[in-house]
Protein backbone atom coordinates (compact mmCIF):
# COMPACT_ATOMS: atom_id res chain seq x y z
CA UNK A 1 0.00 0.00 0.00
CA UNK A 2 1.67 3.12 -1.59
CA UNK A 3 2.04 5.56 1.66
CA UNK A 4 -1.23 8.91 2.03
CA UNK A 5 -0.94 11.78 4.00
CA UNK A 6 -4.67 11.65 6.22
CA UNK A 7 -6.92 13.79 4.89
CA UNK A 8 -9.35 15.94 7.63
CA UNK A 9 -11.78 13.37 6.39
CA UNK A 10 -10.24 10.75 7.81
CA UNK A 11 -9.42 12.59 10.61
CA UNK A 12 -13.01 12.57 11.65
CA UNK A 13 -12.97 8.98 10.47
CA UNK A 14 -10.73 7.99 13.09
CA UNK A 15 -12.32 9.90 15.84
CA UNK A 16 -15.68 8.17 15.27
CA UNK A 17 -14.43 4.91 14.81
CA UNK A 18 -12.32 5.25 18.27
CA UNK A 19 -15.46 6.52 19.79
CA UNK A 20 -16.78 3.10 18.96
CA UNK A 21 -14.22 1.06 20.67
CA UNK A 22 -12.85 -0.25 17.33
CA UNK A 23 -8.95 -1.40 17.04
CA UNK A 24 -6.51 0.45 15.55
CA UNK A 25 -6.66 -2.53 13.05
CA UNK A 26 -9.80 -2.42 11.62
CA UNK A 27 -9.93 1.59 11.70
CA UNK A 28 -6.65 1.29 9.35
CA UNK A 29 -8.44 -0.94 7.14
CA UNK A 30 -11.70 1.00 7.25
CA UNK A 31 -10.04 4.41 5.75
CA UNK A 32 -7.47 2.95 3.75
CA UNK A 33 -4.25 3.20 5.03
CA UNK A 34 -1.62 1.09 7.15
CA UNK A 35 -2.63 1.02 10.90
CA UNK A 36 1.12 2.53 11.32
CA UNK A 37 -0.30 5.64 9.78
CA UNK A 38 -2.76 5.72 12.69
CA UNK A 39 -0.64 5.08 15.52
CA UNK A 40 1.73 7.80 14.56
CA UNK A 41 -1.47 10.10 14.06
CA UNK A 42 -2.38 9.28 17.97
CA UNK A 43 1.44 9.82 19.41
CA UNK A 44 1.71 12.63 17.61
CA UNK A 45 -1.85 14.25 18.45
CA UNK A 46 -3.59 12.02 20.98
CA UNK A 47 -4.81 14.82 24.45
CA UNK A 48 -5.61 13.91 27.63
CA UNK A 49 -9.29 14.78 26.71
CA UNK A 50 -8.79 12.21 23.72
CA UNK A 51 -8.31 12.62 20.06
CA UNK A 52 -9.56 15.96 18.36
CA UNK A 53 -9.73 15.68 14.45
CA UNK A 54 -9.64 19.65 14.39
CA UNK A 55 -6.53 19.73 16.21
CA UNK A 56 -4.86 17.37 14.46
CA UNK A 57 -5.52 18.30 11.11
CA UNK A 58 -4.56 22.04 12.60
CA UNK A 59 -1.32 20.68 13.63
CA UNK A 60 -0.66 18.94 10.06
CA UNK A 61 -1.31 22.22 8.46
CA UNK A 62 1.13 24.13 10.45
CA UNK A 63 3.92 21.36 10.31
CA UNK A 64 3.53 21.56 6.67
CA UNK A 65 3.68 25.42 5.93
CA UNK A 66 6.94 25.56 8.11
CA UNK A 67 8.63 22.38 7.12
CA UNK A 68 11.31 23.25 4.30
CA UNK A 69 12.56 20.97 1.21
CA UNK A 70 16.08 19.42 2.18
CA UNK A 71 18.85 20.63 0.10
CA UNK A 72 21.84 18.35 -0.38
CA UNK A 73 25.18 20.18 0.42
CA UNK A 74 27.01 21.70 -2.36
CA UNK A 75 29.73 19.87 -0.60
CA UNK A 76 27.93 16.65 -1.43
CA UNK A 77 27.39 17.39 -4.94
CA UNK A 78 30.75 17.85 -6.03
CA UNK A 79 31.49 14.42 -4.77
CA UNK A 80 28.58 13.54 -7.07
CA UNK A 81 29.74 15.25 -9.80
CA UNK A 82 33.57 14.05 -8.96
CA UNK A 83 32.39 10.19 -8.76
CA UNK A 84 29.97 10.53 -12.20
CA UNK A 85 33.03 12.25 -13.89
CA UNK A 86 35.03 9.04 -12.73
CA UNK A 87 32.27 7.15 -14.51
CA UNK A 88 30.51 5.54 -11.47
CA UNK A 89 26.64 4.90 -12.12
CA UNK A 90 24.01 6.70 -10.03
CA UNK A 91 23.13 3.59 -7.80
CA UNK A 92 26.87 2.73 -6.92
CA UNK A 93 27.05 6.60 -5.63
CA UNK A 94 24.37 6.36 -4.04
CA UNK A 95 24.98 3.23 -2.07
CA UNK A 96 28.67 3.90 -1.01
CA UNK A 97 27.56 7.52 -0.12
CA UNK A 98 24.89 5.95 2.09
CA UNK A 99 27.69 4.33 3.68
CA UNK A 100 28.92 7.23 4.63
CA UNK A 101 25.84 8.43 5.89
CA UNK A 102 26.03 11.53 3.35
CA UNK A 103 22.67 10.01 1.59
CA UNK A 104 21.54 11.09 -1.95
CA UNK A 105 19.40 8.76 -3.79
CA UNK A 106 20.42 7.65 -7.23
CA UNK A 107 16.84 8.77 -8.57
CA UNK A 108 18.04 12.80 -7.27
CA UNK A 109 21.41 11.54 -9.14
CA UNK A 110 19.74 10.84 -12.43
CA UNK A 111 17.70 14.51 -12.00
CA UNK A 112 20.92 15.88 -11.52
CA UNK A 113 22.86 14.78 -14.48
CA UNK A 114 19.38 15.74 -16.91
CA UNK A 115 19.43 19.44 -15.52
CA UNK A 116 23.23 19.86 -16.19
CA UNK A 117 22.24 18.08 -19.55
CA UNK A 118 19.84 21.18 -20.18
CA UNK A 119 22.34 23.97 -18.95
CA UNK A 120 24.95 22.00 -21.51
CA UNK A 121 26.81 20.60 -19.08
CA UNK A 122 28.55 17.21 -20.15
CA UNK A 123 27.78 14.56 -16.94
CA UNK A 124 25.27 12.53 -19.19
CA UNK A 125 28.79 11.45 -21.15
CA UNK A 126 29.62 9.33 -17.95
CA UNK A 127 26.28 7.15 -18.13
CA UNK A 128 26.65 3.83 -19.36
CA UNK A 129 24.72 2.88 -22.66
CA UNK A 130 21.76 0.17 -22.40
CA UNK A 131 22.95 -3.14 -23.86
CA UNK A 132 21.47 -5.24 -26.97
CA UNK A 133 18.84 -8.36 -26.10
CA UNK A 134 20.80 -11.35 -27.02
CA UNK A 135 18.68 -14.09 -28.88
CA UNK A 136 19.76 -18.16 -29.48
CA UNK A 137 20.60 -18.39 -32.80
CA UNK A 138 18.88 -20.89 -34.98
CA UNK A 139 20.09 -21.32 -38.24
CA UNK A 140 23.48 -21.12 -37.92
CA UNK A 141 25.77 -23.08 -35.59
CA UNK A 142 29.30 -22.20 -34.31
CA UNK A 143 32.43 -23.75 -36.28
CA UNK A 144 33.63 -26.48 -34.25
CA UNK A 145 36.82 -26.02 -32.24
CA UNK A 146 39.49 -29.06 -32.41
CA UNK A 147 38.92 -31.22 -28.97
CA UNK A 148 37.30 -28.36 -27.43
CA UNK A 149 35.58 -29.36 -23.98
CA UNK A 150 31.80 -28.35 -24.03
CA UNK A 151 30.58 -25.97 -20.42
CA UNK A 152 28.22 -28.83 -19.82
CA UNK A 153 31.76 -30.74 -18.36
CA UNK A 154 32.62 -27.74 -16.56
CA UNK A 155 32.59 -28.05 -12.64
CA UNK A 156 29.33 -27.10 -10.82
CA UNK A 157 31.17 -25.18 -8.36
CA UNK A 158 31.83 -22.64 -11.22
CA UNK A 159 28.24 -21.75 -11.69
CA UNK A 160 27.82 -20.95 -7.83
CA UNK A 161 30.52 -18.15 -8.55
CA UNK A 162 31.50 -19.17 -5.00
CA UNK A 163 35.16 -20.00 -5.72
CA UNK A 164 38.11 -17.85 -6.32
CA UNK A 165 39.90 -18.54 -9.68
CA UNK A 166 37.59 -19.34 -12.34
CA UNK A 167 37.99 -17.17 -15.49
CA UNK A 168 35.58 -16.06 -18.79
CA UNK A 169 37.47 -14.98 -21.88
CA UNK A 170 36.70 -13.17 -24.98
CA UNK A 171 37.60 -10.39 -27.53
CA UNK A 172 36.70 -6.26 -28.57
CA UNK A 173 36.83 -5.97 -31.69
CA UNK A 174 37.83 -2.59 -33.22
CA UNK A 175 37.55 -1.16 -36.71
CA UNK A 176 38.03 -3.88 -39.37
CA UNK A 177 41.77 -4.73 -39.55
CA UNK A 178 42.74 -2.23 -36.91
CA UNK A 179 43.28 -5.39 -34.16
CA UNK A 180 41.42 -6.31 -30.98
CA UNK A 181 41.36 -6.45 -27.40
CA UNK A 182 41.54 -9.78 -25.21
CA UNK A 183 39.23 -9.38 -22.07
CA UNK A 184 39.74 -11.96 -19.35
CA UNK A 185 37.42 -11.53 -16.43
CA UNK A 186 37.21 -13.74 -12.70
CA UNK A 187 34.00 -14.48 -12.05
CA UNK A 188 34.26 -14.26 -8.33
CA UNK A 189 35.47 -11.01 -7.93
CA UNK A 190 34.79 -9.53 -11.53
CA UNK A 191 38.23 -8.79 -11.32
CA UNK A 192 38.77 -7.81 -15.31
CA UNK A 193 41.95 -7.78 -17.58
CA UNK A 194 42.57 -6.62 -20.96
CA UNK A 195 45.49 -6.38 -23.43
CA UNK A 196 45.33 -4.83 -26.85
CA UNK A 197 46.63 -7.12 -29.43
CA UNK A 198 47.59 -6.86 -33.86
CA UNK A 199 44.89 -9.44 -34.85
CA UNK A 200 42.22 -12.04 -33.79
CA UNK A 201 44.53 -14.22 -35.08
CA UNK A 202 44.41 -17.01 -32.63
CA UNK A 203 47.95 -17.04 -32.04
CA UNK A 204 48.02 -13.33 -31.24
CA UNK A 205 45.44 -14.14 -28.37
CA UNK A 206 47.01 -17.10 -27.25
CA UNK A 207 49.96 -15.01 -26.21
CA UNK A 208 48.01 -12.09 -24.85
CA UNK A 209 46.39 -14.84 -22.73
CA UNK A 210 48.91 -16.40 -21.11
CA UNK A 211 50.70 -13.05 -20.66
CA UNK A 212 47.29 -11.62 -19.05
CA UNK A 213 47.21 -14.52 -16.40
CA UNK A 214 50.64 -16.01 -16.26
CA UNK A 215 50.66 -13.60 -12.75
CA UNK A 216 48.20 -15.14 -11.11
CA UNK A 217 48.63 -18.59 -12.61
CA UNK A 218 48.01 -19.98 -8.98
CA UNK A 219 44.32 -18.21 -9.36
CA UNK A 220 43.37 -20.04 -12.78
CA UNK A 221 41.19 -22.86 -12.41
CA UNK A 222 39.24 -22.87 -15.19
CA UNK A 223 38.43 -20.30 -18.64
CA UNK A 224 35.42 -20.18 -20.19
CA UNK A 225 35.56 -18.86 -23.72
CA UNK A 226 32.92 -19.02 -26.75
CA UNK A 227 33.35 -20.47 -30.07
CA UNK A 228 35.54 -18.16 -31.94
CA UNK A 229 38.65 -19.18 -34.13
CA UNK A 230 40.40 -16.75 -31.74
CA UNK A 231 40.49 -19.54 -29.39
CA UNK A 232 41.70 -22.50 -31.58
CA UNK A 233 44.51 -22.81 -29.55
CA UNK A 234 43.03 -23.14 -25.90
CA UNK A 235 45.36 -26.65 -25.59
CA UNK A 236 48.01 -23.95 -25.66
CA UNK A 237 46.62 -21.75 -22.94
CA UNK A 238 45.39 -24.44 -20.88
CA UNK A 239 48.98 -25.96 -20.61
CA UNK A 240 50.96 -23.20 -20.11
CA UNK A 241 48.74 -21.96 -17.52
CA UNK A 242 47.64 -25.78 -16.05
CA UNK A 243 44.45 -25.27 -15.89
CA UNK A 244 41.16 -26.49 -17.29
CA UNK A 245 39.52 -24.68 -20.60
CA UNK A 246 35.78 -25.08 -21.97
CA UNK A 247 33.56 -23.58 -24.20
CA UNK A 248 30.12 -22.34 -24.13
CA UNK A 249 26.84 -23.31 -26.28
CA UNK A 250 26.81 -21.48 -29.46
CA UNK A 251 25.40 -18.36 -29.93
CA UNK A 252 24.89 -18.33 -25.77
CA UNK A 253 26.58 -15.36 -24.80
CA UNK A 254 24.64 -15.46 -21.53
CA UNK A 255 26.66 -18.30 -20.53
CA UNK A 256 29.62 -15.99 -19.87
CA UNK A 257 27.63 -12.92 -19.10
CA UNK A 258 30.01 -11.04 -16.25
CA UNK A 259 32.55 -10.90 -19.33
CA UNK A 260 29.84 -9.35 -21.68
CA UNK A 261 28.93 -7.34 -19.31
CA UNK A 262 32.15 -5.66 -18.57
CA UNK A 263 32.88 -5.45 -22.23
CA UNK A 264 29.96 -3.03 -22.44
CA UNK A 265 32.39 -0.98 -19.87
CA UNK A 266 35.03 -1.16 -22.12
CA UNK A 267 32.80 0.55 -24.98
CA UNK A 268 32.55 3.43 -22.97
CA UNK A 269 35.89 4.03 -23.15
CA UNK A 270 36.93 2.13 -26.85
CA UNK A 271 34.01 2.63 -28.96
CA UNK A 272 32.57 0.01 -31.41
CA UNK A 273 34.18 0.87 -34.77
CA UNK A 274 37.14 2.56 -33.42
CA UNK A 275 40.94 2.19 -35.00
CA UNK A 276 42.51 0.34 -32.45
CA UNK A 277 45.94 1.68 -33.71
CA UNK A 278 45.29 4.86 -32.45
CA UNK A 279 44.49 3.43 -29.17
CA UNK A 280 47.37 3.89 -26.97
CA UNK A 281 48.03 0.94 -23.97
CA UNK A 282 48.14 3.50 -21.67
CA UNK A 283 44.38 4.33 -22.78
CA UNK A 284 43.67 0.41 -22.25
CA UNK A 285 45.28 0.56 -18.60
CA UNK A 286 43.12 3.36 -17.85
CA UNK A 287 40.24 1.71 -18.82
CA UNK A 288 41.22 -1.40 -16.94
CA UNK A 289 41.52 0.64 -13.79
CA UNK A 290 38.71 2.90 -14.38
CA UNK A 291 36.61 -0.94 -14.32
CA UNK A 292 38.22 -2.44 -12.00
CA UNK A 293 38.00 0.01 -8.95
CA UNK A 294 34.49 1.02 -9.79
CA UNK A 295 31.75 -0.52 -6.78
CA UNK A 296 29.67 -3.39 -7.75
CA UNK A 297 26.08 -4.57 -6.55
CA UNK A 298 26.87 -7.58 -6.79
CA UNK A 299 29.71 -7.27 -4.70
CA UNK A 300 27.69 -5.62 -2.29
CA UNK A 301 29.67 -2.16 -4.07
CA UNK A 302 32.82 -3.65 -2.78
CA UNK A 303 35.73 -2.82 -6.09
CA UNK A 304 36.75 -5.41 -7.82
CA UNK A 305 40.27 -4.47 -7.63
CA UNK A 306 40.04 -4.88 -3.80
CA UNK A 307 37.97 -7.69 -3.51
CA UNK A 308 41.07 -9.44 -6.13
CA UNK A 309 43.55 -8.36 -3.67
CA UNK A 310 42.02 -9.72 -0.54
CA UNK A 311 41.70 -13.12 -1.93
CA UNK A 312 44.91 -13.41 -3.32
CA UNK A 313 46.52 -12.13 -0.62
Amino acid sequence: MSYQQLTEGRRYQISVLLDQGISITLIAKAINCHRATVYRELKRCHALQGYCPDSAQASACKMRRHSAKYKIPDTRINVVRFLLQHDWSPEQISRVLSGMNQAVSHEWIYRFVARNKRQGGKLYRHLRQGHKRYRRGKKEKAPAIKNGTSIDSRPAIVDTRERFGDWEIDTVLGKHGTGSIVTILERKTRFYLIKKVASKSAEDVTKATIELLMPYKQYVHTITADNGREFAHHEVIANALDTSFYFAHPYSSWERGANENANGLLRQYVKKGTDLRTVSDDIILFAQNRINYRPKKCLKFKQPAVVFKQLAA
